[in-house]
């Protein structure tokens, strides 16, 4: 038994050093003062002006969710639908628990020219999705150091003390937690894999063609600005390959969506 949880607690080591490497790193205190003139251009209605600022800021010092969300309400002030929603799903990929966030985009989204129609996820999915979003990457990664110890304590209690009740508490404290690290562990990378996926795109333009190949003349359907994507191909020169909710896959202009 002592060889096994010597063995468990040196896997475990590096996991918890890779949920902690795996927080992102923001410049929220050094983009205050300029996201403060965005914020008073916005105030005053002047929406391009505080679009050019916010975009300086995220692009020199680097994006917070604040940024993103004040980014896409400027955006959507200016009747830019498409960029509005690509910066609200950015906020939400920092924070998805942000509710302004969310409200908006689900506003935004419904807005759009297309009739979406989501592939319903199973449910499982659905309640790992909102089990893993009630806490950021930081805060799992925490959660996985904290649990980590106390599993530690377990050990401790069951290889220090004689008693038997006390070594079978030990050993159930170590299970336990140890348990709680791997969830820990599962849920701070699920939730920065979702902040890192660059998968999905929003569609920039009024209008375009989803093409059978690349520089193809057969257009397969037409979608609509703010319209999400799911990016399949991004090997051709020019041109990438995406697919819709619906499964129906073609090819558009790079310069006609934007990676979220």
């Amino acid at each position: 038994m002592k060889r096994i949880i010597y063995i468990v607690l040196m896997m475990l080591l590096p996991m918890c050093a890779i949920a902690n490497d795996s927080i992102p790193v923001t410049s929220a205190v050094k983009s205050e003062t300029s996201k403060k003139a965005g914020d008073d251009a916005y105030s005053k209605g002047k929406f391009s002006e505080a679009v050019g600022v916010y975009e300086t800021v995220i692009k020199e010092k680097g994006a917070t969710k604040q940024l993103y969300y004040n980014l896409g309400n400027a955006y959507f002030r200016e009747h830019n639908i498409g960029k509005a929603i690509l910066n609200y799903e950015r906020a939400l990929k920092l924070d998805p628990l942000d509710e302004d966030a969310k409200a908006n985009l689900e506003y935004a989204n419904s807005l759009i020219k297309d009739e979406v129609v989501e592939e319903p996820e199973l449910f499982f999915v659905t309640w790992w999705h909102a089990f893993v979003g009630i806490m950021g990457i930081d805060a799992w990664a925490v959660a996985a150091v904290v649990f980590f110890v106390l599993a530690l304590v377990g050990a401790a209690l069951y290889f220090v003390n004689r008693n038997t009740v006390v070594r079978k508490a030990g050993i159930t404290v170590f299970v336990l937690f140890l348990f709680f690290v791997l969830v820990a562990n599962l849920a701070a990378i699920s939730m920065y894999s979702r902040v890192n996926d660059e998968g999905k795109a929003i569609v920039l333009k009024e209008e375009v063609s989803l093409m059978n190949a690349p520089g193809a003349s057969k257009v397969l359907i037409k979608v609509h600005e703010g319209r999400k994507v799911t990016i399949t191909d991004d090997s051709v020169d020019k041109w990438i390959e995406v697919e819709l909710e619906d499964g129906t896959v073609g090819w558009v202009k790079s310069d006609d969506i934007e990676r979220i």
